[in-house]
């Protein structure tokens, strides 16, 4: 296996609720660790090698935090995808909203759902709700009928 410093380290993006994105972190940090091993081969003394224990432990090292960034990647994704399920399931439920100053709280039927940045924004009543402004959630009910009344003879 040879390792240089000047190959790239590629990842895939990964989406938190937040929505921040972790690529270019993770991989300038894969970048360095793997810069600083390669140095430190390169520049060892060669009447006092390095132990190949530590080698090995660095590389068992490495390669745990790949999969575990593998793992964070897949379960940011499932989260991702479980909101976005869970949101367009909302659609036809009445809700109610707080503003975004915290002080008016109004109540309406979603029509619609976009996911953005931040997550999923509700459109109420014409109205732009991002999913943190929500209050509470509950069935559209239907008008009541009138009771029917049958003519007594």
């Amino acid at each position: 296996m040879t390792i240089s410093a000047n190959e790239p380290v590629t990842g895939t993006p990964t989406a938190f609720p937040t929505g921040t994105t972790t690529l270019s972190s993770t991989s300038e940090d894969k970048q360095m660790f793997l810069e600083l091993m390669v140095a430190q081969l390169r520049y060892q003394d060669p009447l006092n090698p390095a132990d190949s224990g530590e080698f090995l432990a660095q590389s068992a090292q490495f390669t745990a935090l790949e999969k575990m960034q593998d793992v964070s990647d897949r379960v940011g994704a499932l989260l991702g995808s479980q909101m976005a399920f869970g949101a367009g399931a909302m659609v036809g439920q009445q809700v109610s909203w707080v503003d975004t100053d915290g002080t008016t709280t109004h109540n309406g039927t979603i029509s619609g759902v976009t996911f953005g940045a931040q997550g999923p924004v509700f459109e109420i009543d014409g109205t732009q709700v991002p999913l943190a402004q929500l209050l509470s959630v509950g069935t559209t009910t239907p008008a009541p009928t009138p009771p029917t009344t049958t003519p007594t003879a």
